[in-house]
């Protein structure tokens, strides 16, 4: 199976249309103000308009309330919404979008209860905890905490790059993987050659699992 790939965080057009080139299948805009990566409703429409058929568009949202989502819906043409906070199950439902729930590698954490009480979501984003930070942390967690039962539900983040990410497809075997800061030249910043490297790095993390 071909793992897919996100590319989150996008700011600028050229960012786009690299991604695009570069065989990504989705593209995440970021809703949260106090994320360097944020973008308002009128530039991720702008962004999201060069998106090409068959490549999603993802609106990340931070325990968002339902208004702004409506809103961000309304005014920009969104695939999927992916809910980065503490929001509960119910909280993600009723937007007319499929969504996917990122959920924080804390201590302790039971990635399959986790999997069970966000039984709606059309996948589980696992990323890197930091208490400070929604996510974007630049760090991983230890892989070996995925159970392989919900492999094919599992989007991979946190602390993903070029060098690491076909070691990280072989262990876990995600449905995709998801990468910010690994490919930028500055945060929101996306550097091109970063961001083919990774797309090589995917292919190679293929040819392994």
């Amino acid at each position: 199976m071909r793992t897919r790939v996100k590319i989150c965080g996008l700011t600028r057009e050229q960012d786009v249309d690299a991604a695009v080139a570069a065989g990504a299948d989705a593209l995440g805009f970021v809703f949260h103000p106090s994320s360097p990566r944020s973008v308002d409703l009128a530039r991720a429409a702008v962004l999201a308009a060069r998106v090409p058929a068959f490549v999603n568009r993802v609106g990340l949202f931070v325990d968002a309330e339902p208004a702004l989502i409506a809103e961000a819906i309304r005014r920009v043409p969104l695939d999927l919404i992916q809910f980065h906070g503490q929001e509960p199950p119910a909280a993600c439902t009723g937007f007319g979008r499929p969504w996917i729930k990122a959920i924080a590698m804390r201590d302790g954490l039971d990635v399959e209860v986790a999997a069970a009480e966000y039984h709606g979501a059309a996948a589980l984003l696992l990323d890197t905890y930091d208490p400070a930070l929604a996510g974007g942390t630049g760090r991983r967690f230890d892989w070996t905490r995925v159970p392989p039962v919900l492999a094919p539900r599992i989007i991979l983040a946190g602390g993903l790059t070029a060098e690491n990410v076909a070691a990280a497809i072989a262990r876990v075997k995600p449905y995709a993987v998801d990468v910010s800061g690994g490919v930028e030249a500055a945060k929101g910043l996306k550097d091109h050659r970063k961001i083919n490297d990774f797309m090589q790095g995917v292919r190679d993390g293929d040819r392994r699992r």
